[in-house]
């Protein structure tokens, strides 16, 4: 009696084997029919593609360790900031403060400032971004995508790209800011031509390879753009703490950098919400990852800049009682980058097989958000 459900059962899995061993010859079809081709060319043939072979499979390797090597990456990296006091800008000891002190001749006075922990913090996001590790977006492998399709489009390779745009994003804003703002005092200063050209850098595109078609010719990659946003941000706090430079440490200040980024979060907070209510494809989403690894590496960028704000904004800070409220914005900014799945699912809400990740994150830049809002809110009063 058993015999029909067995035999039933064996033709399921012969037809299932042939159905993989069927996709597989097609998968490998292209793969045996180049090798059969390539058998029959000259060696003067064979050599130059045999060169360019190695050439691709070269460069795959190094994209592939360059995506999976986050080098230095530390969840908590402000708590290894020592800022100097007074904060940034203010007049030290004579004789002493932070960074490069001025050389005085023979019967002059050194006066020395304290350089901005915000500018500080934002050059060393930017070394993370293309020093201390490879700026995968710009690529020209990641560029070329996988077989055409553009690897944000697929599930591989793609999270680290991400990671590193949301770090510059905060970036991004924070330069903004120091231009705009931060570095002179508002209405009656020049702005600060170091801090302008940081801005400038830092606005580049963040794909450009050493070659392009649109406009046709060589071009200067991305990272050069950026490693030139280090060095004037290095030579703005040079002149700060030679106090030959302004940082505007005001209330008015504070509030509209909080607010900024405030905004900037509540963008990338609308996306995942997006992202989440309209795609619920679980494990086979292969944009939830993207948005995931921006809005994490968002909230990277800013964690440390937020801490920077601190020492650089303390006098505000203490006068308007935000340390407990500071506090517990640090603790939104720990508890959200905690969050480190190893397989992004963008599952529903109410779900129980597939996660929801992204309205996870979403929850927690949310959080974030609203810290950002009650500060503003109290410096505003």
């Amino acid at each position: 009696m058993l015999d029909p459900i067995v035999n039933f059962f064996t033709r399921v899995f012969q037809w299932i084997g042939r159905g993989i061993g069927f996709v597989i010859g097609v998968i490998l079809w292209p793969f045996l029919w180049v090798g059969r081709w390539y058998t029959q060319r000259g060696w003067i043939l064979k050599t130059i593609l045999g060169a360019l072979i190695v050439v691709i499979v070269g460069l795959y390797g190094v994209l592939i360790w360059n995506t999976q090597i986050w080098s230095n990456f530390n969840p908590d990296y402000p708590a290894a900031y020592t800022f100097q006091n007074p904060p940034a800008g203010q007049s030290g000891t004579s004789g002493q403060g932070a960074g490069n002190q001025p050389v005085a001749t023979q019967g002059e006075e050194v006066r020395t400032c304290t350089r901005s922990a915000i500018v500080d913090v934002t050059r060393d996001l930017i070394d993370f971004n293309v020093n201390q590790n490879a700026w995968i977006s710009s690529m020209i492998l990641y560029k070329a995508g996988f077989f055409g399709i553009d690897w944000d489009h697929t599930p591989f390779l793609d999270n680290k790209a991400s990671f590193q745009r949301g770090i510059n994003q905060a970036i991004r804003r924070t330069t903004v800011e120091l231009v705009d703002s931060l570095g002179r005092v508002r209405g009656t200063s020049q702005v600060d031509q170091s801090l302008q050209d940081a801005r400038g850098s830092m606005q580049f595109d963040e794909s450009t390879w050493y070659f392009g078609l649109n406009p046709f010719g060589p071009k200067t990659p991305t990272p050069s753009f950026y490693r030139s946003a280090i060095r004037d941000l290095d030579a703005f706090n040079t002149r700060l703490s030679g106090c030959t430079a302004i940082f505007d440490a005001r209330a008015d200040n504070l509030m509209q950098f909080v607010d900024r980024i405030a905004n900037d979060l509540g963008a990338t907070s609308a996306i995942l919400r997006e992202r989440s209510e309209l795609h619920n494809d679980g494990w086979f989403d292969t944009r939830a990852d993207d948005r995931f690894w921006f809005a994490y590496g968002q909230l990277y960028g800013y964690y440390g800049i937020m801490t920077a704000a601190r020492h650089d904004f303390q006098a505000v800070i203490q006068s308007r009682g935000l340390s407990q409220l500071w506090n517990n914005l640090t603790d939104q900014f720990k508890a959200a980058l905690k969050i480190q799945p190893l397989i992004i699912s963008n599952g529903r809400e109410d779900g129980w097989i597939m996660p929801t990740h992204l309205a996870t994150m979403g929850f927690y830049v949310l959080r974030v958000r609203s810290n950002l809002v009650e500060v503003r809110e109290i410096v505003d009063r």
